[in-house]
């Protein structure tokens, strides 16, 4: 059976809506167009993102249903509590973004990655131009995990993770959701549901809900100082 799907004109920014990406596959919506800040920062406004394999064009989705993590009801689990006060890794913001961003595209062979040379490229302008944010975790001064996304508004969309130690990228975003509702973040958007984000509390809404709240979120913005560059204390009330 044959998709039909927009391709993007790159003298404009424009997206078809949300509402128009496939069933099959879930949240296909368009192709072509650029990596570009604008281009990217129009997509995460309009909860659209680009996710592309080796040798395919550009792909931009918006799948239904949407997985998210709350960060004001976001616990860890016990035997993560337990680890971290075991072995104490310490915690930063944006003092590593790009080497976040590499690690996470390392984790994968050149075949499964989406963290093409293109895209890594795309992250780190991103990152330049105060958009794209990273959490690390560090043991003896090496960094061994953490995460990066997005920021728009009081929503975070989060695009990879990693780890090289176990349960580091756990407590990366352990420590972030208490970083983030903090300093007034809602919601943080992880795409799509699978086994390991399940397990670490994501859930699922509906895209009318989803896009409802995108709306409302990227209005509003989270305090002045959430994304500067800074280590992370232990959240007190996690530890006790």
């Amino acid at each position: 059976m044959a998709i039909y799907l927009t391709e993007l004109d790159c003298e404009t920014l424009r997206f078809p809506s949300p509402f128009e990406a496939l069933d099959d596959p879930n949240g296909l919506l368009a192709f072509g167009g650029d990596l570009s800040v604008a281009r990217l920062m129009t997509a995460y406004h309009n909860g659209i993102f680009p996710w592309y394999g080796p040798d395919e064009p550009i792909l931009w989705w918006s799948p239904s249903p949407r997985a998210v993590f709350d960060p004001k009801t976001f616990k860890p689990a016990r035997s993560v509590k337990k680890y971290q006060r075991k072995h104490q890794y310490q915690l930063s913001i944006n003092l590593a973004t790009e080497q976040v961003i590499d690690h996470c595209a390392a984790m994968r062979t050149a075949e499964e990655t989406w963290l093409s040379e293109e895209m890594r490229s795309a992250y780190k302008q991103l990152a330049a131009q105060g958009h794209c944010h990273s959490v690390e975790v560090w043991q003896e001064n090496q960094l061994i995990g953490g995460l990066y996304g997005i920021s728009v508004g009081q929503l975070f969309c989060g695009e990879s993770m990693f780890s090289l130690k176990s349960n580091a990228s756990k407590i990366a975003l352990w420590y972030f959701c208490h970083h983030f509702r903090q300093y007034g973040g809602q919601l943080i958007d992880c795409q799509v549901l699978n086994d390991h984000t399940q397990s670490l509390g994501a859930f699922e809404l509906p895209r009318e809900e989803f896009i409802k709240s995108l709306l409302s979120l990227r209005q509003e913005s989270v305090g002045k100082s959430c994304f500067q560059p800074q280590w992370l204390l232990s959240p007190v009330e996690e530890q006790q």
